[in-house]
């Protein structure tokens, strides 16, 4: 018998039992869809972290208040109050940073919009005129607050794009009034989208204001930071930026061990790295249980392979005594075995590109197909099909054909 022969042979058998032969494959189905989706659903998590830490912003260091502690725990991290705007205008003295080329001080909080009857609740950034720069941000109708605005103190507010399309559902928003507490702010410009998620933390969800206008809603002192969003003159001057501004807030603060530094500097690189690690391990983890569904899948593919070869025992024997040899048997239930463990890979395949197609629309979290994953779920449904096969061929074709006969 050829190799024509036997995948014919080999089909055949696997459509007489259909439904038995679908049920195998489940196993190898779920595992190799899981796998996809699995990859799928990490590699696009890690693409939209990319896309919104780029969209932070170039060559940038984020100072934030608060640090840990010797025992690794973080210290009021990102709501202690130990950055002031005295630390930010220091960071602006070039003979002390020379590599620091832009900073933009940032208090945050949320607050109601009012326009007419609708409120929207959204973050109030007050800052300085450097922040569209430092952070990369344009402004798509209107214009920025300028620096006579920022001294002042004016009453003047940039809003993101998703902002303006909550309060502002017909017309140009620029030129409008919003009230923030009791407080009139004219609209002057609407910031163009950042391409950041529609999430809750959404960029776009946004409204920026001069420094010294927020603390008067906000009933804050106007000193006391929320951030400092701090640009290297270049990406090659970054790290000497970092260098710089640490051994700088050290001095102001009285700091001379690492250990008791009451500010965080993070990079753009480190957000990166600290959320792929993330998204590594829950990809790992989820990926360790689409295995485990694989090995029950080979597992089942073995022990319908067994069974198969005691039902045909007869067979196996009548084919011995007319000459078949031992190999010639194996190979015909390896061939089914493999067919059995790739057609579940193809199956599972399909089932998960359609899952990665359907799942973004459902769950608003991106799916980015692995080629590489998909071929290697594929290879390994073969894999299992082939390693799985081996001892059942290996049993069909130790059989003598008298025991064969003789089996009732």
């Amino acid at each position: 018998m050829n190799w024509a022969e036997t995948l014919r042979t080999g089909l055949e058998a696997i459509r007489h039992h259909a439904l038995r032969s679908a049920l195998t494959m489940l196993g190898i189905i779920i595992g190799v869809s899981s796998v996809i989706l699995t990859v799928g659903l990490g590699q696009g998590a890690q693409d939209e972290v990319a896309e919104q830490i780029d969209a932070l912003g170039s060559n940038l260091l984020i100072v934030s208040p608060g640090s840990s502690t010797t025992d690794g725990q973080r210290g009021g991290f990102g709501s202690a109050t130990t950055l002031t705007l005295t630390d930010a205008q220091a960071m602006t003295d070039q003979d002390v940073v020379p590599d620091v080329s832009a900073v933009a001080p940032t208090t945050s909080s949320s607050v109601s919009l009012v326009n007419g009857t609708t409120n929207w609740t959204t973050s109030l950034v007050g800052t300085a005129t450097a922040w569209l720069d430092v952070r990369n941000r344009t402004v798509e109708e209107g214009r920025f607050f300028t620096s006579a605005e920022a001294e002042s103190g004016a009453n003047v507010m940039v809003i993101g794009s998703d902002t303006a399309g909550e309060l502002f559902t017909v017309g140009s928003p620029v030129g409008q009034t919003v009230t923030v507490d009791g407080t009139s702010f004219t609209v002057i410009g609407v910031l163009g989208s950042s391409g950041g998620s529609s999430s809750e933390a959404s960029q776009d969800d946004t409204a920026v204001v001069p420094m010294s206008a927020a603390a008067a809603v906000t009933g804050s002192t106007g000193t006391t930071l929320s951030s400092i969003y701090v640009q290297a003159a270049s990406a090659d001057r970054l790290s000497a930026a970092y260098q710089e501004v640490e051994a700088l807030l050290s001095n102001l603060h009285g700091i001379t061990a690492a250990d008791d530094a009451d500010f965080t500097i993070t990079t753009q690189e480190s957000l990166l790295e600290t959320a792929n690690s993330t998204n590594k391990t829950l990809t790992v983890l989820l990926g360790g249980v689409a295995a485990i569904s694989l090995l029950v899948g080979g597992i089942g593919v073995m022990n319908i392979m067994l069974v198969s070869v005691t039902e045909r025992i007869r067979e196996i024997g009548l084919r011995k005594a007319l000459g078949a040899t031992p190999a010639v048997i194996g190979r015909q239930f390896l061939v089914e075995a493999s067919i059995l463990g790739l057609t579940g890979g193809v199956v599972g395949v399909v089932i998960g590109m359609v899952g990665a197609w359907v799942l973004p629309s459902l769950i608003d979290q991106a799916v980015s197909l692995s080629v590489l994953a998909t071929l290697a779920a594929l290879a390994t449904s073969l894999a299992l099909g082939i390693g799985f096969g081996v001892y059942p061929a290996s049993r069909a074709a130790r059989l003598t054909p008298i025991e064969a006969l003789r089996n009732e």
